[in-house]
Formats: structure tokens, sequence, C-alpha cells
């Protein structure tokens, strides 16, 4: 055979091959749904093929799947990305964030040290979502003999608390969680020593700051600029935790600060939840005398028992806080236009900071957050609109953590090549059903959602046997 007859049968054959690899059908195809990608901007109505765990295909064109779902006059956005929030170890929890759009939680307020462990634990239960933690600011002061809450670690227990943080972050945790505001004996010197070692690990500081409220001179806006200041300082990126849950009169001036800082180099960045209630533990440091002028002038009347809405009076107030253990409770005090405030923030980011739910009671954000921003913000108030309400869920918070998770670059994001991690909804049904009486409800028109190119949720029903989620570790270092 000729080297020229031999060269035109090679290349048929390779041409063979690529039509019949082209023709070759996707695993699955989304036809017909407003396909919205933040980060590049697009927003038409497209088909998706998805192959394995990756987006392969984002075409006008007609492509065919072995299994294909009709999305029309439905957004397909991205898997939302909690930024925020404690995973349950049980299934309920993680199906509770699929019927919420979740495809990715990470628990960024805190964490154990031991996170081999922590992975195990998750791992057992058959994950639906991506899952990470960081090592926990509280769990290293106990660690290390401080106990009392009041009281700040000694130049020794800061010192032994830095390789305790850096093996727990070698292991996997991908940042240092704080919540100042539940150990206020915490010094300055240890916040900063810790930035020291997240900076030099490479991992974000993501922290409950230190004050609550607008009552001068210990206000929000002071724990704001300690964050700005130590991460300034220490060149650490650093997150605020629902922040807007603690200015309760301070958001102008706190936002102000976070947003100047941002512009000029500091990496810090803020998250909040979009309910008027808080939850917390009432035995907590928050409760401590002049909670109420902290809480922006909220009473006894405005808090309830968490798992029985009973409301509460100063003296069932000061019965149940003198019980031992720790029990849950809600106050209303969130101000609504502060979370406007926080929605029109290029910083803003959405989070659930929720706990699960304990026997099916808990607060509804743990179950509703993502429906209710979309159905009430974006769609009923027009705070943003649609492309901005999906970028605060997905790319803003996969952006923030791609320093810490590598992974995160390929998430929130539909492009070519991404993970497929979507989520597809009906924007005129969107909302939260979960209630404060009733938290245990899947969010109303959250359709289909991908995890790493699996179906967990085929028309708003869980899917049985799905368990995709992977750990989104923190890379181990090169020897």
């Amino acid at each position: 055979m000729s080297i020229r007859l031999l060269t035109s049968v090679l290349i048929l054959s390779c041409i063979a091959t690529f039509v019949a690899v082209a023709q070759e059908p996707y695993d699955v195809v989304i036809s017909g749904g407003r396909v919205m990608d933040p980060e590049t901007g697009r927003d038409e109505i497209a088909n998706i093929g998805i192959i394995g765990h990756q987006i392969q295909a984002i075409t006008t064109d007609d492509i065919q799947g072995r299994r294909t779902i009709d999305a029309s006059g439905q957004i397909v956005a991205p898997g939302f990305i909690d930024i925020l929030a404690s995973m349950g170890l049980n299934k309920a929890a993680h199906e509770f964030k699929i019927g919420d759009g979740v495809t990715s939680v990470l628990g960024m307020h805190g964490g154990p040290l031991d996170v081999a462990d922590y992975n195990r634990k998750h791992a057992a239960v058959g994950p639906l979502v991506n899952y990470a933690a960081t090592v926990g600011h509280a769990d290293l002061r106990v660690a290390v003999g401080a106990t009392d809450r009041y009281l700040p670690a000694t130049p020794e227990q800061i010192e032994a608390m830095r390789p305790l943080a850096v093996q727990a972050i070698r292991e996997g945790a991908v940042g240092i969680g704080f919540g100042i505001n539940y150990t206020p004996g915490a010094s300055y010197e240890e916040i900063f020593a810790l930035f020291e070692v997240a900076a030099a690990e490479g991992v974000p500081c993501h922290l409950h700051a230190r004050y609550k409220g607008n009552v001068f001179p210990f206000t929000m806006s002071l724990a704001a600029m300690e964050i700005v200041s130590i991460a300034a300082a220490t060149g650490a990126q650093a997150q605020v935790a629902h922040l807007i849950s603690s200015t309760v009169g301070s958001a102008p001036l706190s936002i102000a600060l976070l947003e100047g800082a941002a512009a000029r180099g500091v990496d810090v960045g803020f998250d909040f939840h979009v309910w008027t209630r808080n939850q917390t533990t009432l035995q907590s440091a928050l409760f401590d005398e002049g909670w109420q002028e902290r809480f922006g002038g909220a009473t006894y009347s405005d808090m309830y028992v968490a798992g029985t809405q009973e409301q509460l009076t100063e003296e069932r107030f000061f019965e149940l806080r003198a019980q031992p253990g720790s029990l849950s409770v809600q106050t209303e005090f969130i101000p609504e236009e502060e979370m406007i405030m926080g929605l029109k923030s290029p910083l803003g980011i959405v989070s659930s900071d929720g706990g699960g739910l304990v026997d099916g009671g808990g607060h509804p954000r743990s179950t509703g957050t993502f429906g209710r921003f979309l159905g009430r913000f974006v769609r009923e108030l027009e705070i943003v609109d649609w492309m901005d309400g999906i970028r605060k869920i997905t790319l803003l918070p996969a952006e923030r953590l791609e320093e810490t998770i590598p992974g995160m670059a390929r998430k929130g994001r539909l492009q070519i090549g991404m993970d497929a991690d979507v989520t597809v909804f009906d924007p005129t049904t969107v909302q939260e059903r979960a209630t404060y009486a009733n938290p245990a409800q899947m969010s109303e028109g959250i359709s289909y959602v991908f995890v790493n190119g699996m179906l967990v949720l085929d028309n708003g029903v869980i899917v049985e046997g799905a368990e995709p989620g992977e750990w989104l570790r923190h890379p181990r270092p090169v020897p």
C-alpha cells in the first residue's frame, strides 16, 4: 500500500471514529432551559449535554441523551453552594439541602480537629452533596486547655494551637472557623496567631465576629475593623459569617468597611442568611447581660424555643437559661432592610448558617434559605436580578474558596469541562415551604438537581440510592 493511500485510509478512519464518537448520546441532556452562567454572562435557551461527571456540551443545536430532561420555562443554573452550614450526620440533612437546590455544603463556621474522622462519618452517611469543614478555633482552645470562654488563652496555649491547626489543615480542613462572639475572652493575640497560620497554609479564616449590634463602642462595626486589620496585617483571607444577623443597626458602616478594604486589596468578604430570626443556644455568651440592646431592642417575648415554638417571658428566660445543657432558641430581631443592603453589595453572599434539623425541628434556614432568597428577594422584591442572584449563591462562594479547595474552580459555573453540579428551577414558583413551626419541608420550584453528573432530584423527588457527594478537602502539601 502506497504511503499516500495509507495516509488516506488513516484519515478516513480517524474521521469515522470522530463521527462515531460525536454521535454517541450524552448520558443526560437538559433540553430547552434558560441556561445562566454568571461567569461568562451566558443567558440563552440552550441544551446541556452531560457525560460522566462533567458538562460536555452547551449548544442551541439538538443533541441526544440516554435521558433527556425537558427544562422548558425553567432556569438551568450552576448547583447552589452553601458557604456556611453544618451538615447533620443523617440522610435527611442531605435531602433537604438537595431539595433547596444546594450541591455543595461548606462547614466554614467551625469544625473538628480530627478531620479524617469528620470525613469518615460524613462518607458513611452516603452523601448526596459535596461537603467540607474548617478546623474550629473553639476546638483548638479546648484542646490546649483554654476552656473558660471569658478568659484569653495564655501565650503558651496560643503557641500550642498553631501546630494543631496546621495538622488539621494538612489533613484536609479548608480553613479556620471562629465563633469569637461565643468565646468573648479570646484575645486579639490568639486571633492574630491563627490568622498567621491560615495565611501560611493558604486557607481562609471564617468568622462569627466579636461583637453584635450597634451599642457603642462594642459594635459590629468595631468587630469588622478587627477582622479587616488582622487580615491586612497577616495576608489571610477573611470571610465575615452571617454579617447581617450581627449588624442590627451597624450594617451601613460594617459593609462600607469591608467593601473599602476589599477595593484596596485586603481579601475580605461576607455572607448572611435571609431570615428575620437567628438561632443559637440560650446558655451561650450571646445572652449575657445587655443582650436586648445588642439585639436592637429585642425583648423576652421576641424569643422562641426552637423545637416547640414556645414564646418566652422574662421568668421563663431565666428559668431555661439556668438549666444545664444547650437549649436552642430563636430571636426575632434581624431587620430585612439590612438584608437588602447586604444583597446590594458586590461582596454579599447568601448562605444558610443552618445547623440541620433535630427530630424535624430547628430553623427553616437549614432547609429553605435558597428557595426563600430566589422567591422573595429576586422574584418578588427584585432586589437583584436573576443573574446576580444566581451569582451570589454559585460563582461568588466558589471564587472565595478556590485557593483552599482547587476543585471549586470547576464549580459554580455552567461551562464545558466544569463539574456537572446543576440546579434546574422554576423562576415563577421557586420559594421556601419551610416555616419556623414546620421547618422540615423541601422548597417549592426546585425541579432537578445533579451532583457530579448524577441526578439526585428528579422532578422534585429524591433519587433513591444516589450518593455522588464528595469530600472537598484542602490538598495535601507536596513533600
